[in-house]
């Protein structure tokens, strides 16, 4: 971001203020699309005048955009990786014993079958 224009800048930030102003209202269930409209428009309008003025304000912002945007997106994630374990029955941790598991059953190997040991 420090090589780029600040006309460049503001329009990433303003994307990026866009996207937050999306996502929370329609979390929030007060989404109409005539805001949505008025949003983008007062954002891309005052970002593009005041782009020279305030590039370094346009730095910091697109940095804190991008670091909760990230953040949210590895909870996200996990969250997914969690839920998708859960569903699978899969146990990470082997703390359970099932009988339905795809896990390998290291107790029943007997040293006959290993044909080296470091």
């Amino acid at each position: 971001m420090e090589l780029s224009s600040p006309r460049f800048k503001a329009l990433a930030v303003s994307a990026g203020l866009t996207l937050w102003f999306f996502v929370i209202t329609s979390i929030v269930g007060v989404f109409k699309l005539e805001y949505f409209a008025i949003f983008i428009a007062i954002v891309f309008t005052l970002m593009q005048l005041m782009s020279i003025k305030v590039v370094g304000a346009l730095d910091l912002l697109a940095i804190y955009l991008t670091k909760i945007f990230l953040a949210i997106l590895f909870v996200f994630v996990i969250s997914l990786y969690g839920i998708f374990f859960r569903v699978l029955r899969i146990d990470l941790l082997r703390t359970k014993k099932h009988n339905g598991t795809y896990w390998l059953e290291m107790e029943q190997k007997t040293q006959s079958r290993i044909l080296k040991g470091y």
